[in-house]
């Protein structure tokens, strides 16, 4: 295996480097003494920051880009036929996967937070990093979102405590040897590399393989799933949940009138603080929970844990209000599977709006195929839905599905759903169809976030409301 700290002084290329997690490893290696360099198919925000550190970004592949590299990097996205991954081939360029790479950086810190699951990781890690900072312990932190409060997705800290986002597509937390590792829940994802749900569940047994033996794992103590690898890893296992049985709950739940919850936190059974969230959903509560076991089990204060969380006002592209146009809020989520959309729909019809109107970009063709019937109903809280073209992401487009499809799917289940293949396709219809004071839901980890974007420079916006 390849020793990133090998590669001081020397030329390391990443292949997409315009990503929210290649990005964000840059800092670490240039912090380890790498000459960074990089490219990506197109322009982006990432892409200019990039570049205001002094990094040299190439838009487009092409195999000279990576001629004169030490290392090449590349995420799982990225395939062998990829012309500077072909190119590092024929030259005898090292190559390490981006999942590798992180693992690598982590080696060498006393506690390793990891968190995985099929929802809320981004939000969960994101939780657990800025509180821990708050508390003092001066964490590493890297995660697959942008959080204001760490100035990004990254935050480099000193080797005591390392907390990362671990994501489980083609298996890439196997590379980390967690300390503590979160479980938030196992719900079935990713089906264009595992073959069916008990298929991703073992992904989750050798996670937990990697958890130090004398290391403890936190998870979703009513998950089925979660309980059953806990149970066969044979680690320490700490639970929260709804239920007091649980070694961390919620008591005296209740709502605002905006969603956002408030409650006292039982640690085994006795209130230890109270959190009164900014953010909103049933599931931010069991997030909150998550993040305040691991903060506990890493050594922090409970009632420092609890003003961090009281702080924590969410990660970019969760629920995220983009601006009020012609009196309609705006709000964006980055959930791109049928649950995930759910969840996030729940929130929205907590938000006091004279109605709904859900937009989605499906993500990935075998996503849709395998989620088929999921997604016919998951956006039935809305008012109205509107259905984008899917977002290809790295997959080729077979012949045999479209959004068409599923709008038609959706409109023989009652839906109000309309097919609008492009952006400027949705926000024509959005325009010629939305009265002030109703709420558009942007939904998808492609580029949909892009068409609030779009509408927004298109027309005057407020964005001094907060969900």
């Amino acid at each position: 295996m390849e020793d990133i700290r090998n590669y001081r002084g020397k030329r390391v290329h990443m292949i997409g480097i315009g990503g929210s997690s290649m990005s964000g490893l840059t800092d670490f290696l240039l912090d380890e003494g790498c000459i960074v360099t990089g490219s990506d198919r197109d322009d982006s925000h990432y892409v200019e920051k990039l570049r205001q550190k002094g990094i040299e970004v190439f838009i487009g592949q092409r195999a000279e880009n990576v001629r004169g590299a030490a290392l090449v990097v590349f995420s799982a996205a990225i395939s062998p036929d990829n012309p500077e991954r072909a190119e590092a081939l024929r030259l005898g360029i090292p190559e390490m996967e981006r999942s590798v790479l992180l693992g690598e950086l982590m080696r060498g810190y006393r506690q390793r937070i990891c968190v995985c699951g099929t929802h809320g990781k981004t939000t969960t890690s994101g939780m657990i990093g800025e509180a821990l900072t708050d508390c003092g312990m001066d964490p590493s932190v890297h995660i697959g979102g942008q959080l204001d409060a760490l100035g990004g997705g990254t935050r480099l800290g000193q080797r005591d405590a390392f907390v990362a986002e671990a994501c489980e597509y083609h298996s890439s937390f196997l590379e980390m040897a967690p300390t503590i590792a979160v479980v938030l829940n196992i719900d079935g994802d990713h089906y264009d590399y595992y073959k069916d749900i008990d298929d991703y569940e073992l992904a989750f047994r050798d996670f937990l393989a990697r958890l130090s033996p004398d290391g403890t794992a936190v998870g979703y103590g009513e998950d089925a799933r979660v309980m059953r690898r806990f149970a066969q890893s044979g680690r320490r296992a700490v639970t929260y949940g709804w239920s007091r049985v649980n070694d961390y709950a919620p008591e005296n739940l209740v709502f605002s009138d905006l969603g956002c919850p408030s409650f006292d936190v039982l640690e085994r059974g006795v209130p230890v603080a109270h959190l009164d969230l900014r953010i909103s959903g049933d599931f931010s509560v069991l997030n909150a929970l998550a993040a305040f076991a691991a903060c506990r089990e890493a050594g922090a204060d409970a009632g420092a844990i609890a003003a961090s969380l009281n702080r924590f006002s969410g990660v970019h592209r969760r629920f995220e209000l983009t601006g009020v146009i012609d009196g309609v809020r705006m709000y964006h989520d980055y959930g791109h599977n049928p649950a995930e959309m759910r969840a996030a729909l729940s929130v929205a019809k907590k938000q006091k709006a004279a109605r709904v109107w859900a937009v989605m970009q499906p993500h990935t063709f075998s996503r849709v195929k395998n989620f088929f019937d999921d997604y016919l109903t998951c956006t039935e809280a809305a008012d109205f839905t509107l259905v984008t073209d899917i977002c290809a992401a790295r997959e080729k487009d077979p012949g045999d599905i479209d959004s068409g499809m599923l709008v038609s799917g959706m409109k023989a289940r009652g839906l109000d759903a309309v097919w609008t293949p492009s952006f400027d396709d949705t926000e024509n219809y959005l325009r010629a169809h939305w009265q002030p004071g109703d709420l558009v839901l942007t939904m998808g980890c492609g580029d949909i976030n892009l068409l609030n974007e779009q509408m927004a420079l298109h027309g005057d916006t407020n964005k001094t409301e907060r969900n």
